[in-house]
């Protein structure tokens, strides 16, 4: 992308400023006022500012974005140059910003003639508009060429652009109203175009091999269904069970299921013995032999609970999730913002007016947080977390989640956050009614057996990995000490199993396994070497937030 015109600018005082007035580009504004940065973690450099307080920044590809002093922002050209074509042939062009090419040369004339006509009444834009553009090279356009030029930049703002305030996270609004395609239509698109191939019985084996592709051909067909859909169905439910339990299997044995043919139990029941995931997820399926409306009444009740044919319907997090397994990273990312940035706004509203979060704002936390760190943004994730943890009001779920915030601020290096939540954890643990010590005394008991469980490994794991990340840190040396000493003592209340585990565990990473923020992390490790001492599963510990234990009759 060309910055021929910022060079210029740059070299010459006096087209600097006819740039800045009367066409409002200010090389000595190039001060924002806040810190931003892109979502993306892309580059951003601001180059200049106008008289509202609205700034303008250069991205790493050359496009340029303009926020204003509300709030907003939108890429407004593909380069300086461009910008520039923009602001020169379109003085007012803050006012054009609902315009587009579909609303015809005369509504677009008529809009700048008045505009234009409103600016002269104070100062002239002609001649100094030939001079400018003749000194820095811009072709002269036509108002409806230049709209076209804006329009088409606006709309590229979002996902690879959106304007994040730096400290807080939250996003800048779009700067015009253009509408976009929802989610779903974008995540969707080569789904449909692979399930045409599927029924011109081409690609076969590659959609089906292919596990992002597989599930994007299935969701289509889910909401596009034919009844000569049922051999391809057949063949995408067999390899998506390589894949174990996924919503998509699922998915896709209903769809086999509501051609109603009895001749496909045996393969159903072949898929639902695959593993023990898939033997739990695809339970209340018919035995082979079974009558065929007996099949396609199971796999309605499903369809009408879990998935039917209208893609609004569906959930953020299946289009997410899999923009995400399509590499569409920055759609996903960008949608998971939006929505936390509403759930965070109707926070405040609620907690300003007096009123308790919504249920279905609460119970999306967690999935934020998780679909954040699957993306890597733990900036993010953490945003989630400091909402997810207030409305915790069981101890067993209070003390889970002020472990994960511990471990969240730990890795975004936030050190001080980090051993604040834990003296939080600990006093809960402490409370006569968080069920503290063996007793589990008071109404709360779900605490009282911590002790014996994997949530207590990872207590003290991460008192220990907060200890040794934040020592670097000599501004917090009385705080890293107290952490250490309470580590010891969570250690010691361990039982005989779950510290042995520990400290084997302790001992095997106490100087390696760095992460990407450089600082040791022994929670993911953990998972597979902890267990329970009360007789359950090892493996009850790979969920992130383990589920408290039933006290056993002894």
């Amino acid at each position: 992308m060309s910055d021929h015109a910022l060079r210029l600018l740059r070299e010459q005082p006096h087209l600097a400023e006819l740039a800045a007035f009367p066409f409002n580009f200010d090389l000595t504004r190039a001060n924002h006022g806040e810190a931003v940065r892109l979502a993306s973690g892309g580059p951003l450099e601001a180059v200049a500012g106008d008289d509202t307080g609205g700034t303008y920044f250069v991205c790493g590809d050359g496009s340029v974005l303009y926020a204003d002093s509300e709030g907003s922002a939108g890429i407004i050209g593909n380069s300086v140059d461009e910008a520039l074509e923009v602001l020169v042939g379109l003085p007012g062009w803050h006012d054009y910003l609902g315009l587009a090419p579909a609303d015809g040369e005369e509504k677009i004339h008529a809009a700048v003639t008045e505009t234009e006509e409103e600016i002269r009444e104070y100062h002239g834009i002609d001649d100094e508009r030939t001079e400018l553009r003749a000194g820095l090279g811009l072709p002269e356009r036509s108002p409806v060429e230049l709209i076209g030029l804006l329009h088409a930049a606006l709309l590229r703002t979002e996902p690879d652009f959106l304007l994040l305030n730096a400290e807080e996270g939250g996003a800048h609004d779009l700067l015009d109203r253009h509408p976009r395609p929802p989610l779903w239509e974008t995540v969707l698109a080569r789904g449909r175009t692979d399930l045409t191939l599927l029924r011109e019985d081409s690609a076969w084996d590659e959609v089906a091999g292919d596990r992002a592709r597989r599930a994007l051909a299935l969701r289509a067909a889910q909401f596009d269904r034919r009844e000569g859909d049922l051999p391809l169905l057949r063949h995408l439910l067999r390899h998506e069970a390589e894949a174990s339990m996924t919503d998509e299997l699922r998915l896709a044995a209903v769809l086999v299921g509501l051609h109603g043919c009895a001749d496909d139990l045996p393969l159903l029941h072949e898929v639902r013995e695959t593993d023990f995931d898939t033997w739990c997820g695809l339970g209340g399926m018919p035995e082979p032999g079974a009558d065929p409306a007996e099949l396609r009444s199971w796999a309605r009740d499903l369809d009408d609970s879990l998935f039917g044919t209208d893609p609004s319907d569906e959930p953020l997090f299946t289009w997410t999730g899999l923009a995400h397994e399509q590499g569409l990273v920055e759609l996903a990312r960008a949608a998971l913002i939006r929505r936390l940035d509403d759930i965070d706004f109707r926070a405040y509203c609620d907690a300003r007016d007096g009123k308790a979060m919504e249920r279905r704002d609460a119970s999306q936390l967690s999935s934020l947080v998780h679909e954040f760190e699957q993306l890597g943004d733990t900036f993010q994730a953490l945003r989630a977390q400091r909402l997810y943890v207030p409305l915790q009001t069981r101890a067993w779920d209070r003390v889970s989640a002020l472990r994960r915030l511990a471990r969240l601020e730990r890795e975004e290096g936030r050190f001080g956050a980090a051993i604040r939540a834990l003296a939080s954890l600990r006093d809960t643990l402490a409370e006569p009614d968080g069920g503290a010590g063996d007793s589990g005394s008071g109404s709360d008991k779900s605490l009282g057996h911590w002790q014996r469980t994997n949530l207590g490994a990872y207590i003290v794991e991460e008192h220990y990995a907060v200890a040794r990340t934040a020592a670097t840190d000599t501004a917090l040396a009385d705080e890293v000490r107290a952490v250490t000493v309470a580590a010891g003592e969570l250690l010691a209340r361990l039982s005989g199993t779950a510290r042995a585990n520990v400290e084997r565990h302790l001992a095997g990473t106490t100087d390696t396994h760095t992460d990407t923020h450089g600082t040791t992390d022994t929670h993911t490790d953990s998972r597979t070497d902890i267990h329970t001492d009360t007789g359950a599963n090892p493996d009850a510990g790979v969920s992130a937030e383990p589920t408290p234990p039933q006290p056993s009759a002894g």
